[in-house]
């Protein structure tokens, strides 16, 4: 991987943190030009 293309320590946090805040969902990375550009969360919630 070029190092244009690394994931930095905030990105890989974040999506870190989607995960762990949700119990039934997804969590969709966006990528363009080999950059994350948007982090998307969809949450399900259970009744």
């Amino acid at each position: 991987m070029a190092d244009n293309k690394k994931v930095s320590s905030e990105e890989l946090a974040k999506i870190k943190e989607f995960i762990d805040s949700i119990k039934f969902g997804s969590v969709n990375i966006i990528i363009q030009d080999g950059k994350i550009v948007q982090i998307d969360k969809s949450e399900k919630i259970r009744i």
